[in-house]
């Protein structure tokens, strides 16, 4: 196992220095199998102990960890021939939304995704992964090329919310929104949605409407962030840990509340410590999704696509 780079969550520092501490005795020329098999099992045993106890604060932590793969480390190993295309045609790109025709299992698909950075510079050029107005108009022209040329789609939704800044309200961001959402509602092809990691607000959902939802198993979904939602009600972000496990953002529960339907399981500790792992799940998971979505006309998908939506929601 590679050890992710840090900087470590709190309940991963213990695991980590476990790891450490059983690679250095890998490398010393006076190897005991029976030191390192010991070793081995306790780290295990701790592994298993402490994420079976993750609370949603912790996976909303571990949705936002540095190292979790990002929308561009899906497409690149798990597509091929990825062609990225640029620019809204109205004001110009944005870096936060990624997007273009790949091939996946030897068939042209349309792949779009927000991206964020993985060091300061690429973040700031990124913008943190939050898209402008430009970012979501750019990602509605890929789709509908992508019906023009009767391809299928992916959306990888990972983001902390569209960019909230004045000129990106002066350039319409609500309306660019609005739009996709209504615009993917009634797409002919295929739209199968991923959330990777962060997945808030009417910025998660901008890419969010399509006819199978799946979630990473560390990632979270919700109209809003913990902390955004502790300031509104007690005016105290640091409440945010408390509050968390009331807006049922977790991929268990939205899966329990019919907002999603898969799961896509991470090895334990998290999709950093075997990206390998994650893609060949995504992968068997998406080629079998494809598959059956595929055997529906146009005119079916989108009849089960707005049923599926007006399902939600729904109490008695």
């Amino acid at each position: 196992m590679v050890i992710p780079s840090g900087p470590y969550l709190e309940f991963e520092k213990e695991i980590v220095a476990l790891e450490e501490k059983l690679q250095s005795l890998l490398s010393s020329p006076d190897i005991d199998s029976a030191d390192i098999e010991g070793l081995r099992k306790k780290k295990d045993e701790k592994l298993r102990k402490a994420y079976k106890k993750l609370t949603p604060w912790n996976k909303v932590e571990l949705a936002r960890r540095p190292g979790r793969p990002t929308t561009l480390d899906y497409i690149e190993n798990m597509f091929e021939d990825f062609v990225e295309l640029h620019g809204d045609r109205t004001y110009g790109d944005d870096p936060s939304m990624v997007g273009g025709f790949a091939k996946f299992n030897g068939k042209t698909v349309m792949t779009i995704g927000q991206q964020r950075g993985k060091n300061t510079r690429d973040n700031v050029y990124r913008n943190f992964g939050m898209p402008h107005p430009e970012g979501y108009r750019k990602a509605l022209r890929l789709m509908k090329m992508a019906e023009k040329f009767n391809r299928p789609i992916f959306c990888f939704v990972d983001t902390q919310g569209a960019f909230p800044g004045i000129g990106a309200e002066e350039r319409g961001q609500a309306e660019a929104i609005a739009k996709n959402l209504r615009e993917m509602a009634i797409l002919t092809v295929p739209i199968i949605i991923i959330v990777i990691g962060e997945g808030a607000s009417g910025g998660a959902l901008g890419i969010g409407v399509g006819d199978t939802q799946m979630m990473m198993e560390n990632s979270w979904y919700s109209v809003i962030s913990p902390e955004g939602c502790a300031a509104i009600l007690w005016g105290d972000r640091g409440k945010a840990q408390e509050l968390a496990p009331n807006l049922k953002l977790t991929a268990v529960d939205l899966k329990e509340l019919g907002l999603v339907d898969y799961v896509i399981e991470e090895p334990i500790g998290g999709a950093h410590w075997d990206p390998k792992l994650v893609y060949a799940n995504l992968t068997k998971a998406l080629t079998s999704e494809i598959q059956e979505l595929e055997k529906y006309s146009s005119d079916d998908l989108v009849e089960r696509r707005i049923e599926k939506y007006s399902q939600m929601g729904q109490f008695s």
